[in-house]
């Protein structure tokens, strides 16, 4: 998937119901899971992201900091988040 042209969002713009589901992309563009909670808002806001697994089975939850993620949005309205 070409990131380029999706348009990133502002830590202002984005909500915790807007980024719970965002598919997650790793550094070589593999879907490596979804973002399964959002915690705490704006700085401090923390992500747990279901990785691994198939189907959901077998997904370990790994927290991270949202701030070290790059949230943005396709031509199709869908938020997805890459490393």
């Amino acid at each position: 998937m070409d990131h380029a042209r999706h348009i990133r969002l502002a830590e202002t713009d984005r909500t915790g119901a807007m980024l719970n589901s965002a598919t997650l992309y790793g550094p070589g563009d593999e879907r490596t899971g979804p973002v399964s909670e959002v915690h705490g808002q704006a700085k401090t806001e923390q992500v747990i992201l279901d990785i691994g697994g198939y189907f959901g089975i077998g997904a370990r939850p790994v927290a991270g900091r949202a701030s070290d993620l790059s949230f943005m949005r396709d031509k199709n309205g869908r938020v997805h988040a890459v490393i």
